[in-house]
């Protein structure tokens, strides 16, 4: 029996042999053709396409690879399955085998892509190179030439930087001629001469290393053997500049919606800051929205809708998928959270107080100890410039946490109350001391006549009454000198009445004391008294 199975497989063997061989000489084989070279022959069709057709597609895939100027055999690679064998360089297929192709030849499918991939490999790999003496010769001077080029861009380039620098110079001293011959301070432009000096020798250097860069791989590119260096430089420039390139073109349709969002909120913000305008303005009104608060609102709603349109924005920007990316936003907005809590207390309170209407821009206030007139009013801070020119800043925070003052908001319509207080003896007929204190008051630049000054007794002290007189003004930015002009009237007048103002108190005994009046009021034959003294009978 054994016998039998070897004489059998013998036959069958002797028999298939010839028979393989028949058909791969009576198939017709067309040729893979590279650079006009041979590689080998195809014998059998593929799916729609004849063993013709399908050579030259499989030629054109090859020659299209080998044409890239960062192709490198080695990322030739073949990958085998249960019923194709295929040849890829990178991600892109150059050749797929069925059991069909190894049918015309000795080996089987797998073997068959092994032995055409070594193929591709020794004959792409050295660029089909050329043992011919002249062809070397040709390569060394083409190489001669790219270094004497090289040489005289970089000569080049030295000189029209040197003719540049020379260039600078000679205008800047010319404009510095001109501007001392002016008089004009030229000391900052002499130290900004040294850091354009700097920048065009930066410029100058990025340019040759640039040339030197590109010059190498046009060297490596001329010799067969080093052609795979070449490519290795190429595709350190070549391979980052597709890359971007290929992500701008990618991201273009995000780019568009991106453009679309901004456009469309840039627009609403428009039509709110109109309506802001026009109300602000009293084109027309709003009940119970103030125009003030128009200016105010504007702003917020715009912060509003730009951090909206961010939010809509944020998944369209690049990286923003990105787990780095994430991280770094987070990070951002923790830092934020704890180190503006400060500031957002603030913001709160500056639009606490817009919509309280406490004061606004050019109002006179008192803010704790601090009494003068707004001009700068913000979400963050309150600026005061006081009476004295002192420009005093104050967080919204601190001014909504304590008391303010407004002596402008009535000031108009009923008027701002000025008062101020004199301490007159008992002896003064309070009648009379009413009537010197308001007219002291009519006497009073900045005083209304209407409503009339009216005078209040506010106490009856040890020695003398509290007398206050009360004034209305219209003008509560010249408090000081209204206070100042009505302090003046009230001491000529009680002097020119004769009435002896007893501010600070008087404790001393009388007798023998001179009056407390200027002697400018005094009449002649005023004499001071001298001391009685009576004697017990």
């Amino acid at each position: 029996m054994s016998k039998l199975c070897t004489i059998l497989l013998l036959v069958l063997t002797t028999f298939t042999v010839p028979v393989c061989a028949q058909k791969a000489a009576e198939a017709k084989g067309e040729p893979i053709v590279v650079n006009q070279d041979t590689l080998f022959n195809l014998y059998a069709g593929q799916g729609l396409f004849d063993t013709k057709e399908r050579a030259d597609i499989v030629s054109k895939r090859i020659n299209y690879v080998v044409n890239k100027l960062d192709f490198n055999a080695d990322s030739l690679k073949v990958k085998n399955d249960s019923n194709l064998s295929v040849i890829a360089y990178k991600s892109q297929t150059l050749l797929a085998l069925t059991d069909k192709d190894a049918q015309f030849s000795e080996l089987n499918r797998q073997e068959l892509a092994a032995s055409y991939l070594d193929i591709l490999k020794k004959k792409l790999g050295i660029a089909f190179e050329s043992n011919n003496i002249k062809d070397l010769i040709i390569n060394v001077l083409e190489a001669v030439a790219v270094i004497i080029l090289l040489f005289l861009l970089i000569w080049g380039v030295n000189k029209g930087f040197r003719i540049i620098r020379l260039r600078l110079l000679q205008n800047w001293e010319n404009r510095m001629a001109k501007l001392a011959q002016k008089g004009a301070p030229f000391r900052y432009a002499r130290q900004l001469l040294p850091f354009l000096n700097n920048l065009i020798k930066a410029a100058r250097i990025f340019i040759v290393i640039l040339l030197v860069y590109i010059a190498l791989p046009v060297l490596f590119m001329i010799f067969p053997w080093t052609k795979p260096i070449a490519n290795k430089l190429l595709s350190y420039v070549v391979t980052p500049v597709t890359d971007i390139l290929l992500a701008f073109l990618h991201y273009i349709p995000n780019m568009l919606t991106i453009a679309v969002i901004y456009i469309v909120t840039r627009y609403i913000i428009k039509l709110v800051k109109f309506i802001s305008d026009e109300i602000e303005n009293g084109s027309f009104t709003i009940h119970n929205f103030y125009p003030e608060w128009a200016l105010p609102t504007y702003n917020i709603i715009r912060v509003l809708l730009y951090a909206f349109m961010f939010v809509v924005i944020f998944p369209y920007l690049p990286g923003s998928e990105s787990k780095v990316f994430q991280g770094v936003t987070v990070f951002v907005g923790v830092l934020f959270s704890f180190g503006s809590s400060s500031a957002i207390s603030n913001m709160v309170a500056g639009i606490v107080l817009t919509y309280m209407r406490a004061f606004k821009i050019g109002d006179r206030i008192q803010a704790g100890n601090v009494i003068g007139d707004v001009f700068e009013k913000n979400l963050l801070l309150t600026r005061i410039r006081t009476i004295k020119n002192e420009d005093i800043t104050i967080p919204n925070s601190t001014i909504l946490n304590g008391y303010t003052i407004n002596y402008t908001s009535s000031s108009k319509s009923l008027g701002l109350i000025l008062h101020t207080t004199i301490t007159i003896g008992y002896d003064a007929p309070w009648q009379t001391i009413h009537e010197l204190m308001t007219n002291a008051a009519l006497a009073t630049d900045g005083v209304l006549h209407e409503p009339k000054p009216f005078v209040l007794q506010t106490a009856l002290n040890d020695f003398n009454v509290s007398y206050q007189v009360n004034a209305y003004t219209s003008q509560p930015h010249k408090m000081a000198a209204i206070y100042s002009e009505l302090h003046k009237n009230i001491q000529n007048r009680f002097n020119e009445a004769g009435v002896e103002i007893m501010s600070p108190h008087f404790t001393a005994l009388r007798d023998g004391n001179n009056i407390q009046i200027p002697e400018d009021y005094i009449g002649k034959d005023y004499r001071a008294p001298g001391f009685i003294f009576e004697k017990d009978k």
